[in-house]
């Protein structure tokens, strides 16, 4: 990374072990609560055309395969223009933005690294993605608006050894064989996932030295003798051997010290050894609390480190059975919630929100209350990576979004979603069919607007009460389907409660006791007041949904 601390302010002290430790017995309601949105840096918004063949990558991949030209400072446009901030958005999580390979693998077809999972440096950001100047600027944009900022990361893997400026990593580093055959632990851990990669020897603790191809790349850009002092000062710091995933740690938990990310979103982590995300998690959240110290009043709010993992199909289990918090290998389970996870994100919620609504809450809230208690979950309707989302063809966005955002747990917004972003392109394959360039000609649209004004309502309403992920889900009525969710007592509690009909008129909505009589209420989605009286709160709606809230809070 070319921006530095100087090495008196790396933090000293004595290494923590790596060992299984769960994390707090308490879901922190701003996370548990959280609104995360999703973008694909590649796809969002092109801010800075320059960059937009850096590297002399060409658009000659195979459709939706190449660099689209979506970069940093594309995002920056649209936290100046508070797009995240009206939309309700408490967090951003962006797809990685450190250097990728530079030519295109040939595998599967004709496709470059635009994504961002196919890693060369990871001190430094891709010039396709902007500049690690950039980087700050967006960080400090989000923090103004008091929004968190979460990156991917990845250490299972490198990108694909495509020759020439792409050179293979040293065999002590990575493993090109066997593929994964998803029978056992090693079969899932200690392989490869995708022909063509380059797997991390996460489960080593073997010293290695430096890839002699990256000790001549930060020579040639006259940092070399930097990146050194840097690697000894953290392995005296630590301890730790110089094993391929301390380095890994050391270059991921850079951008935590000197830019203040907020949170990791960790990339296929049932293919790495866990230990590894316990090591993480420590050195991660060792980052924060030095770049808090240095920064404290860069956020109006102080949260902990957050890390939410990837743990590819977590969830899927069948409606009618309760989600099993372990990853069960075949020959050995793992609850990913022990090794330094705050939360996982549920592959699971795409089949349950096909279920009617009540039947999803009441599945969710039973959750939250048993073997999740304490726990959270980060759902979503639609990702870049599931091949089956919930609705592709947005032929039910409306219900959809309302599944979502009320569920109890901490919502992911995939980038367009509030736009009705299409999720098929014509020519595409695979995954390519889940990356289409932000629609953002349907900004200003009626029905994009209409969209758009539905997504903003739910998010804020979320934004305002942490009890909607996090707070006791009560069902009163089915029809209309009613229902409270209410949070401590006393000062700082939280309570709402919420009505949805998709077609039938209702009128003299029960509280469950949550407002008393004669208490003015608000419904957040119309901007009506209404009163309480007999238990009920005295507003009438030909359909849809009405959110209710104490009439003095302001959304």
């Amino acid at each position: 990374m070319r921006q530095r601390l100087c090495l008196s302010t790396i933090i000293t002290g004595l290494v923590l072990a790596a060992a299984p430790v769960s994390r707090a017995a308490e879901a922190d309601p701003f996370w548990g609560n959280a609104t995360i949105y999703f973008l694909m840096t590649d796809r969002f918004v092109n801010g800075d055309p320059a960059n937009d063949a850096a590297h002399g990558r060409e658009k000659d991949g195979d459709t939706l395969r190449s660099f689209e030209g979506g970069d940093i400072r594309g995002v920056i446009t649209k936290l100046e223009e508070g797009y995240f901030r009206d939309l309700g958005v408490t967090a951003i999580w962006t797809t990685p933005l450190i250097e990728q390979v530079r030519q295109p693998q040939q595998e599967f077809g004709r496709s470059y690294a635009f994504h961002g999972y196919w890693p060369k440096d990871w001190t430094t950001i891709d010039q396709a993605f902007g500049t690690e100047a950039d980087f700050a600027e967006m960080v400090r944009l989000a923090h103004a608006q008091n929004i968190r900022v979460i990156v991917d990361v990845i250490i299972n893997h490198a990108g694909p050894p495509t020759g020439g400026d792409d050179p293979a990593w040293p065999d002590d580093w990575v493993r090109t064989a066997p593929s994964c055959d998803y029978a056992s632990y090693a079969g899932t851990a200690t392989c490869l996932i995708a022909a063509g990669l380059q797997d991390i020897r996460t489960e080593s603790n073997a010293a290695v030295p430096l890839p002699p191809f990256l000790v001549e790349k930060w020579r040639a850009e006259n940092r070399l003798n930097q990146e050194v002092a840097e690697l000894d000062a953290f392995f005296a710091r630590t301890g730790y051997p110089r094993a391929p995933k301390y380095y890994m740690i050391k270059w991921l938990t850079d951008w935590v010290r000197e830019y203040g990310v907020d949170g990791f979103r960790a990339d296929t982590a049932k293919h790495a050894d866990p230990e590894v995300w316990a090591a993480l998690g420590i050195e991660a959240r060792r980052a924060y609390a030095d770049w808090q110290s240095r920064h404290p009043e860069a956020l109006a709010e102080s949260q902990d480190f957050y890390m939410v993992g990837e743990v590819f199909n977590f969830g899927l289990n069948d409606f009618e059975r309760a989600i099993d918090r372990d990853y069960n290998y075949g020959d050995r389970r793992v609850d990913f919630f022990d090794y330094g996870f705050d939360a996982l994100i549920n592959m699971g919620f795409v089949s349950h929100a096909r279920e009617p609504m009540p039947d999803l809450f009441a599945l969710y809230a039973d959750e939250f209350e048993g073997p999740f208690k304490g726990r959270q979950m980060l759902n979503y309707i639609s990702s870049h990576d599931d091949p089956a989302p919930l609705d592709p063809t947005r032929e039910n966005a409306f219900e959809n979004a309302v599944k979502l955002m009320l569920a109890p747990g901490a919502a992911q917004i995939y980038y367009g979603d509030e736009l009705n972003r299409p999720l098929v392109a014509a020519g595409a394959t695979g995954d390519a069919r889940l990356r289409t360039p932000m629609n953002w000609e349907a900004f200003g649209t009626p029905g994009g607007q209409a969209a758009l004004d539905h997504w903003r309502r739910l998010s804020r309403f979320r934004a305002a009460h942490p009890a909607i992920g996090v707070g006791r889900h009560v069902e009163l009525s089915r029809s209309p389907y009613v229902f409270t969710r209410s949070l401590g007592a006393g000062a700082g509690s939280d309570a709402v409660v919420v009505a949805y009909s998709s077609s039938a008129t209702f009128s003299q909505t029960p509280t469950g006791g949550v407002f008393v009589d004669g208490t003015e209420v608000r419904d957040a989605y119309s901007g009506d007041l209404c009163r309480v009286s007999a238990g009920k709160i005295n507003c009438e709606r030909e359909r849809g949904i009405a959110l209710f809230e104490a009439a003095s809070p302001s959304l």
